[in-house]
């Protein structure tokens, strides 16, 4: 009895092409998996900013709840969520240094200070501006953080607006160092949860705090 060719096509085709076939547990299907991820959480977490809503996402240090930082009402539900008081205020974060100018004033040694940066630093800059009013500390100045994270980068990229960036806990509470240790009480607060890098178990911590006068002076506030 001989085999036909029909059988031999069949057979190489389900070994050729099957070697190729990205099984569920692949790393090629889930690096895949974690850009469609990546790319659907950014349209999903802007619509929602957009709107007014609050998300939880992943930065370039640890989970924080955001908004659109030039929303009030937003900014204030974000503080709600945290039951934390307005004076102590809350920072921001942008995609590039050109932004900045738009929204405080930029002393001479802060790019001195970002070169040396060995971690991600939070500054806190003089005659803040065009954000939501309970962003801007007594004496007029606010925070802000200039993020290399690339899911931080194409998310201000896209809204085109600063992001609030606090961490994502009950004022007092434990900072969670991953996603997996937030509160539900937090989970269930806001409009929309990313996925991106939920899965993620590496231990972040939050930024360093540098404080920067118009003239230059310095205060460390957390190091």
């Amino acid at each position: 009895m001989y085999l036909s060719d029909t059988f031999f096509f069949e057979v190489w085709n389900i070994t050729f092409f099957g070697a190729f076939c990205e099984s569920p547990d692949s790393p090629q299907k889930q690096k895949k998996d974690q850009m469609e991820d990546f790319k659907e959480d950014i349209r999903n977490a802007v619509n929602t900013m957009r709107k007014g809503g609050i998300i939880l996402y992943p930065t370039d240090t640890i989970w924080g709840l955001g908004c659109d930082a030039t929303m009030e009402e937003a900014v204030q539900r974000v503080f709600q969520i945290k039951k934390r008081e307005e004076s102590k205020s809350m920072l921001c974060l942008v995609d590039a240094p050109g932004r900045l100018g738009n929204y405080v004033d930029i002393p001479d040694m802060t790019w001195n200070l970002l070169d040396a940066a060995s971690r991600p630093m939070t500054i806190i800059y003089p005659n803040a501006r065009n954000i939501a009013p309970s962003l801007i500390a007594e004496d007029g100045s606010a925070g802000f953080r200039l993020s290399n994270d690339p899911f931080c980068v194409r998310l201000c990229q896209t809204l085109r607006h600063p992001i609030v960036s606090t961490s994502a806990n009950i004022s007092g509470q434990e900072t969670a160092r991953f996603f997996a240790e937030i509160d539900e009480e937090i989970k269930n607060s806001v409009d929309y949860i990313v996925r991106y890098r939920q899965k993620d178990r590496t231990p972040a911590k939050a930024s360093s705090i540098i404080k920067l006068g118009i003239n230059n002076e310095i205060q460390i506030i957390r190091k």
